[in-house]
């Protein structure tokens, strides 16, 4: 069971999406307004956002980029109508984690749930001893407690950015292909453009 916030303004997909996240346990909250959500995300954090792109006060993609700004790392997977490569690239670009194109299947969208999920919530508390930094290492990455530290500061990263952050830094230099990439990150429930992948490595890098 998760704390979800469901963003999304058409009660003809909303009411009957509500209704089996329930059935499934999970806690969902419902807001047709961006601004709210943007307001309830910062206030209240959900542990996941699904988010509508065509909202009527503020588009997802608007919502998506003021959170990340304000430093929220919630899990995020926008709903769309618009199925075409560029709006999937400019959704990641802002910081979503995952994106679903409707019409989609309920079982596809709880596969990606529980994906993004598991992958957030893996993080555990650390003995501080454990968590000492090195001397001299310019980049660490806690698995444990899924921080990213460069130069001794703490780098905000969503989930996605963290578990490709994590394979790179275990091949420790090694070449890494982009398949081995998508299937470690992505795993077997994306079914999207590996444009996804190129967005996540920009990210990353800037």
């Amino acid at each position: 069971m998760a704390r979800v916030l469901l963003v999304e303004d058409d009660d003809a997909i909303a009411v009957p999406l509500e209704r089996a996240l329930r059935r499934d346990e999970h806690d969902v909250v419902r807001t047709a307004s961006g601004e709210h959500a943007v307001a309830s995300i910062l206030e209240d954090p959900p542990e996941l956002v699904l988010l509508d792109l065509g909202l009527p006060d503020l588009d997802g993609l608007e919502v998506c980029r003021r959170v990340r700004e304000a430093g929220s790392l919630v899990a995020v997977i926008m709903l769309t109508a618009r199925g075409d490569e560029l709006d999937r690239v400019v959704g990641l670009d802002v910081g979503a984690d995952d994106y679903l194109s409707k019409p989609f299947s309920l079982a596809e969208l709880s596969a990606r749930m529980r994906a993004l999920l598991r992958r957030a919530g893996t993080g555990q508390a650390t003995p501080v001893a454990a968590r000492a930094e090195p001397a001299g290492e310019l980049l660490r990455v806690d698995l444990g407690a899924r921080r990213v530290f460069l130069a001794g500061e703490e780098v905000q990263l969503t989930v996605k950015e963290f578990d490709l952050l994590a394979v790179l830094h275990r091949e420790d230099g090694r070449v890494v292909t982009r398949e081995q990439l998508m299937d470690e990150v992505w795993d077997e429930n994306w079914f999207g453009s590996t444009k996804t992948l190129d967005v996540t490595v920009a990210r990353l890098r800037a």
